[in-house]
């Protein structure tokens, strides 16, 4: 067997299991079980646990940017639908995959650990930057980092049901275009 092989399986029983169980689900052990291999076997191609919760969480921002980059395609170069498309598929992700949402932002798995998750979240907020730079606004990468911090605290907080209860929507879909409209200026 082939060492990127076992890696593969590795994350993709991290992956499997975190969509069934949560972060909670997420031992060595029985990550190394789904994959079929001794619970010794992780450590030999991740040192620590947290590198295999930072590669499961890599496959984390991979899906999320693909999903991405096929939202925004459907709209084309128009900036404020793209930014309203990538914004509904960053809520939906947080709300169909919250143990994955979760585990990509944790701030331990973030540094280290010699897999550049840090590197993995540089496209998407690139995609914000060149939306923005379509849209000719001055200081585009600022704007994208505000505009990330927005959509992430929408995604975070409908979540966690706290909008609902402030707000009594039924969708975040209104919170979605005034967090776009305030960052267009408009």
């Amino acid at each position: 067997m082939q060492s990127g092989d076992l890696e593969g399986r590795l994350v993709a029983a991290g992956v499997a299991l975190l969509a069934e169980g949560g972060s909670d689900a997420l031992s060595l052990r029985e990550i190394a079980r789904r994959a079929g291999v001794s619970h010794g076997a992780p450590r030999r191609y991740f040192p620590t646990h947290q590198a295999l919760l930072a590669a499961i969480a890599r496959e984390g921002y991979r899906e999320l940017g693909r999903l991405v980059a096929e939202k925004i395609g459907e709209h084309g170069t128009e900036p404020r639908e793209a930014l309203l498309a990538l914004g509904r598929r960053y809520v939906a992700f947080a709300r169909d995959e919250p143990g994955m949402f979760a585990l990509m932002f944790r701030h331990d798995l973030l540094r280290g650990n010699n897999i550049g998750l840090r590197e993995e979240s540089t496209p998407l907020f690139g995609v914000l930057v060149e939306l923005l730079n379509r849209a000719r606004l001055a200081q585009p990468t600022e704007k994208a980092a505000a505009l990330w911090a927005a959509l992430h605290g929408i995604a975070q907080l409908w979540h966690w049901g706290t909008l609902q209860v402030v707000t009594g929507l039924d969708t975040p879909e209104p919170l979605l275009v005034a967090a776009v409209g305030a960052h267009l200026g408009s």
